[in-house]
């Protein structure tokens, strides 16, 4: 997991509260039995949701709601849903997982932009692929590096948006 946060934030009982949510996601994920289950789920033509299900009931033990709808009703593009959602004390948590299309379809950027829009939440756990082949010919895409390097250009505080933390996790 690569972790980044706006400067003033850091240290913030806020943002350990949001950590500890972080690191337990990432205890789970590191279990072998979850391993085992993205893994198989991380196939050429597979779906996020196939990822999705592999940790679905630990999510939601957690706190998080599944594709909460109404986050973004004051936009015209209300029909914004995150894959999670989970309050944290004024605040909350998106989170979101991807897999083919990632960097190809730029979809780490708009899931940050909804985080950016959302006004129930200001964290990002975001989940993709350290590798990615869409078929089983094809050179592998870095796309857990990729993303790191993209999205981490917003925690340089001249880049700063309303996001005030990111929490990256490769599968």
């Amino acid at each position: 997991m690569t972790t980044f946060a706006i400067d003033r934030i850091e240290g913030t009982p806020e943002h350990r509260e949001v950590t500890a949510i972080a690191e337990q996601l990432l205890a789970h994920l590191n279990t072998e039995e979850a391993g085992m289950r993205i893994a198989a789920a991380n196939l050429p033509g597979a779906s996020s949701h196939e990822v999705q299900s592999a940790f679905r009931d630990f999510a939601l033990e957690l706190g998080f709601e599944d594709e909460s709808k109404g986050l973004f009703a004051t936009y015209a593009t209300s029909a914004l849903r995150p894959d999670y959602f989970r309050r944290t004390g004024s605040t909350g948590i998106l989170m979101e997982v991807e897999r083919g299309k990632t960097t190809i379809n730029n979809m780490d950027l708009l899931d940050f932009w909804k985080c950016h829009l959302c006004e129930h939440a200001h964290y990002l756990f975001l989940l993709v692929p350290r590798e990615l082949r869409q078929n089983h010919e094809m050179s592998p895409r870095h796309e857990y590096a990729a993303v790191s390097k993209r999205l981490g250009t917003f925690f340089q505080p001249r880049n700063y948006t309303n996001v005030r933390g990111l929490f990256l996790y490769g599968y």
